[in-house]
């Protein structure tokens, strides 16, 4: 049931090919593969993204690798080095989470945001996943990597009251708030209506935008 699960899960060029040779082989050896049926719903999960193979490679194999980031709010790559503990899906985007060498701890990396090729910088079997590491705790936790600045304009009256509560500063007018899910904070500041207005990053203003005009219908301009 897993591997069927899976197969209907990887959609991609790159992916495909390699989970229909495993149904075929399972299948070939006797194996019950369920790839349809009651299974439920499976959401679409896009395996495109050209890191992600070798960064499930190093994984598998316990192998570092070097690859070049840019960093939430900088403008330039960074060459990073890792012990890739393991890639997962969070939110239809994906990440890689290990031990960052340049940091000395662990940390999570948005393969969106990696640029240029993720080169192999060691043997197989160099280094051991911890036994008690949280994957999901290292993407979705506040971690650098991860987490994202806003600035807000607020009016000093007005249903912005809201977003106050979450801010950690404010400079004639301007909210400045952490975030780490655009999905999350989207509707809060939408829901200040004109009393608020996204100045960065772009993403959030199109979010923002994007709830405004599903609240008043596709008519909206």
């Amino acid at each position: 049931v897993a591997v069927g699960l899976a197969a209907r899960l990887w959609q991609s060029a790159n992916l495909g090919e390699a989970a229909r040779n495993a149904l075929i082989k399972l299948r070939a050896a006797g194996t019950d593969v369920q790839a349809s049926g009651s299974l439920g719903a499976v959401p679409h999960v896009d395996a495109s993204d050209p890191s992600l193979p070798p960064l499930l490679e190093a994984a598998r194999t316990s192998r570092s690798v070097r690859f070049d980031y840019v960093k939430s709010g900088a403008g330039e790559a960074m060459r990073r080095t890792i012990e890739p503990w393991g890639v997962l899906s969070y939110r239809q985007r994906w990440y890689v989470a290990g031990y960052d060498r340049d940091r000395e701890a662990p940390r999570s990396f948005r393969l969106s945001r990696i640029t240029g090729p993720v080169e192999m910088s060691g043997p197989p079997g160099e280094f051991t996943r911890p036994d008690d590491v949280d994957l999901l705790e290292l993407v979705t936790g506040r971690d650098p990597d991860t987490e994202q600045t806003a600035r807000i304009q607020v009016t000093a009256t007005g249903a912005a009251g809201r977003l106050r509560t979450i801010a950690t500063s404010e400079d004639d007018g301007v909210l400045t708030i952490p975030f780490t899910d655009v999905r999350a904070l989207a509707p809060r500041v939408a829901a200040a209506g004109s009393s608020a207005r996204v100045l960065e990053p772009d993403e959030l203003a199109a979010a923002v935008v994007d709830v405004l005009r599903a609240s008043a219908g596709d008519g909206c301009e």
